[in-house]
């Protein structure tokens, strides 16, 4: 009996793909080796992959800590707020109680007020661990920025912030480490101020640098501003004192000069503090 072309088709068919499915299956060939050109373009590019990842995590960690320290400014700010409060509201509580002994609770708040605030005379050392170096300072509660002094103050773009470039603003006779007296210092700037003055209006970038006075170390916000016609490069205002010290402006230095790289220890500092007392209390 003859076959039939269909039937014939699928038999061929079938014959067809049994013979690929028993055809060895060739593997692929090994890569080849890199050339050392090849294998440093890869290490190139594996790098710069791995710095812009770096640079992406340090920027997220700079705009962290600048929120951590405008955070921190609220939150001083606030417990002024609060204190406030509470001595209006301990005022109306001693105004509608009996008449009784005023001022041994008048002496106990005060006491209790300043228990937990370091002491601080009307100039202090203090120390800029950044730049390097330390400098004196004039304690202002009448200012309400501080202000450090800054010459050749130039704005900049970096990665899409502005920043500030500038020289400490210093005469011959101010203390400071050597080796940091013409260094430029560059730093991101937090906000700006505007000044009025008689001559009309001053806009002056505001930085955050760590401080140390004392036991205190403290990220402040600094103004910056030339201050060499004055005698002191820098000045400690409201901001910086706020629930943390109080002034004794009977008194000048209660604590060490700190100590830096390149600079004088802190015992030299004595007769340059016992100069600066005099000045002051000449008439």
């Amino acid at each position: 009996m003859p076959l039939r072309p269909t039937r014939f088709l699928s038999l061929a068919a079938a014959a067809m793909l049994g013979g690929c499915a028993l055809a060895p299956v060739d593997a692929p060939p090994p890569p080849e080796p890199l050339t050392p050109s090849e294998f440093h373009a890869e290490i190139r590019g594996l790098e710069t992959r791995l710095a812009g990842r770096c640079d992406l995590t340090h920027d997220m960690l700079s705009e962290q800590a600048a929120q951590d320290r405008r955070m921190t400014a609220d939150i001083r700010e606030v417990g002024s707020l609060l204190r406030g409060v509470r001595q209006d509201l301990a005022g109306l509580e001693r105004g509608s109680a009996e008449p009784g002994p005023r001022t041994t609770q008048c002496e106990a708040s005060t006491e209790s007020g300043i228990d937990n605030k370091e002491l601080l005379g009307r100039s202090e050392w203090v120390g800029l661990p950044d730049v390097g170096t330390y400098l004196k300072a004039r304690i202002d509660s009448g200012a309400n920025t501080s202000s450090l002094s800054a010459t050749d103050v130039t704005t900049f773009e970096r990665d899409g912030d502005e920043w500030v470039r500038f020289k400490l603003g210093l005469n011959e006779e101010d203390s400071v480490v050597e080796a940091v007296r013409d260094e430029w210092i560059e730093a991101p700037v937090e906000r700006k101020v505007t000044i009025v003055q008689a001559n009309g209006e001053e806009s002056r970038p505001v930085v955050s640098l760590l401080m140390t006075l004392g036991p205190l170390r403290e990220q402040v916000e600094f103004t910056l501003n030339d201050r060499t016609h004055l005698s002191y490069p820098v000045l400690l205002g409201r901001r910086f004192l706020l629930d943390i010290a109080v002034i004794d402006v009977a008194r000048h230095y209660l604590h060490d000069r700190p100590e830096f790289p390149g600079g004088e220890s802190a015992s030299e500092a004595a007769d340059e503090e016992a100069a600066d007392r005099d000045d002051q209390e000449q008439p």
